[in-house]
């Protein structure tokens, strides 16, 4: 059963410029896909639309079936989508436990539950020593991790990664992708990471390369 489909989607600025051509794909669900492509070639802008962050300019996107306009957003974003930044985003001031456990508030109302669930996801990528580190203080490979585990705090359907080791050095980026590939695996959930370096795609069951806003591979 496919989970994602992408139905002649198109994205055009201003009226002249084409981030997205006629995209057209299918992904089942406990797939794991690699987007590969260089910059500029529509991965973010792809990503972005699947995840409801933008609109297309035409075309159809369906996650488990729902057109992703008619999904409502709060519920779409803590059950179904899964966002790992490439920035990170998160907030300095607070402890990784803490960052984490921002995601669960919707959907856990009990304090000590969501403390709980959260350290029990940083424990499980390394990070048992540094719940109560301010993330200010954390390496970038540290701060990847924690921002992936907020990512699938609510354990969605699907996790949507954009240039996830564009900040990283070599060995936290094979630490990271590892973690990332093997959290998936065992949770049977789905995976695409945007990319334009091979070696993130070696990964992934198959790879999907864009050029210039269009599928050519």
């Amino acid at each position: 059963m496919a989970l994602l489909e992408l139905q002649n989607i198109s994205r055009v600025y201003g009226g002249v410029i084409r981030a997205l051509d006629d995209v057209s794909l299918s992904i089942t669900a406990g797939e794991t896909v690699a987007l590969l492509g260089a910059s500029g070639s529509g991965k973010s802008t792809l990503l972005n639309i699947i995840a409801g962050f933008e609109t297309p300019s035409s075309g159809t996107v369906r996650v488990a079936g729902e057109p992703v306009s008619t999904q409502q957003p709060d519920k779409f974003h803590q059950n179904i989508i899964g966002f790992l930044f490439q920035q990170f985003n998160l907030l300095d001031h607070l402890s990784a436990v803490r960052n984490v456990e921002l995601a669960l508030f919707p959907t856990c109302r009990k304090a000590q539950q969501r403390y709980l669930n959260s350290c029990k996801l940083l424990k499980e990528v390394g990070l048992g020593d540094r719940l109560h580190s301010r993330a200010a203080l954390l390496s970038g490979g540290e701060r990847q991790r924690v921002a992936f585990c907020r990512s699938i705090a609510n354990q969605p359907q699907l996790l949507l990664a954009d240039e996830p080791t564009g900040n990283l050095d070599k060995a936290s980026s094979k630490k990271l992708l590892s973690i990332v590939a093997n959290y998936m695996s065992s949770h049977q959930g789905t995976l695409i990471v945007a990319t334009h370096d091979d070696e993130v795609a070696k990964i992934c069951q198959r790879s999907i390369r864009l050029e210039d806003g269009r599928v050519v591979e």
